[in-house]
């Protein structure tokens, strides 16, 4: 096999490398809003929590980089899917991390999360 056609396979192999790289580290709350619509791992320092158990479908919202009524970026977690975390997502701190779809709220990047697999903090 000549050298020039093993150049496109490597070129994969190092653009795969360098995602996975990117997803291992996560984006920060402030890039999140840079990705709206893509899959990505945001990770960022819990600074407020709330679980809304009156309002409709009951959603805890953690907010990372800045408190609640500011936050940089909000993980929210419906009620129907509270059960399956094995601590209430509310009673969390710490640095944390969520993987999912980014989407934009009233002009503010979140990430719906409905599986304990999606997080690690």
């Amino acid at each position: 096999m000549r050298a020039g056609m093993m150049l496109p396979g490597i070129l994969i192999v190092a653009m795969l490398n360098a995602c996975t790289a990117s997803a291992a580290s996560g984006i920060s709350p402030q890039q999140a809003a840079q990705h709206i619509g893509e899959t990505a791992t945001v990770c960022g320092t819990i600074a407020s929590s709330h679980y809304a158990v009156d309002s409709d479908g009951q959603p805890t919202f953690i907010n990372l980089g800045k408190p609640y009524p500011a936050p940089i970026f909000t993980i929210v977690i419906f009620g129907d899917y509270r059960g399956k975390f094995s601590t209430p997502p509310d009673s969390w701190t710490g640095r944390l991390c969520a993987t999912g779809r980014i989407s934009e709220y009233h002009g503010e990047p979140e990430m719906k999360v409905i599986d304990p697999s999606q997080v690690s903090h």
